[in-house]
Formats: C-alpha cells, sequence, structure tokens
C-alpha cells in the first residue's frame, strides 16, 4: 500500500531557542517569581518539623506509660519462651 510504511515521516519544523530571561516554569503556588518562600510557606514548614520533633519526644520518653509497655512486652516474651520450652520438651526435643 502506498503511504504506509513501518518508518515515519520526516517533519519539518524550526527549532526556536528558549529565551534566557523566560522562566522554565510557573514558580510553586508558596514561592514569588524570584524562588523565595512566602513567610506562610516558612511558617508551616517550621511547624511541621516542631510537631515531629515533640511526637519523637514523647514515643521515646522514659514515662511511667513506656516502662510499663515495656515490662509487659518483657513478661509476654519470657512466657512465650516457657512455652515453647515446654512444648520442645514434650515433644522429646
Amino acid at each position: 500500500m502506498p503511504g504506509t510504511s513501518d518508518s515515519p515521516e520526516p517533519v519539518d519544523a524550526e527549532i526556536v531557542p528558549a529565551d534566557p530571561e523566560a522562566p522554565l516554569t510557573a514558580p510553586a503556588p508558596d514561592y514569588d517569581d524570584r524562588g523565595v518562600p512566602s513567610f506562610d510557606h516558612v511558617r508551616t514548614k517550621i511547624e511541621g518539623r516542631h510537631a515531629t520533633s515533640q511526637g519523637m519526644t514523647e514515643l521515646t520518653a522514659d514515662t511511667p506509660e513506656a516502662r510499663t509497655v515495656e515490662d509487659e512486652m518483657t513478661e509476654r516474651d519470657r512466657k512465650a519462651a516457657e512455652r515453647l520450652a515446654e512444648i520442645r520438651r514434650g515433644l522429646g526435643g
């Protein structure tokens, strides 16, 4: 069939150089045209980091609640090891 081939026809087009003064993309909504972040954007990032820091402090704190959970886990692990040893003795191992 004429006009059908596996390779596409070449396209004649002009290459237009990019304008060095034009921005490549639109600035992000929280930044101005010069790439400076807005005050609200900076405040939001700082507040987020502060909240993360507080949360990590609470999670790793040596509190009575944390010690209780740790004690419960230790007791559970001890009972599991005793039960496993009992099962192994029952199997003759």
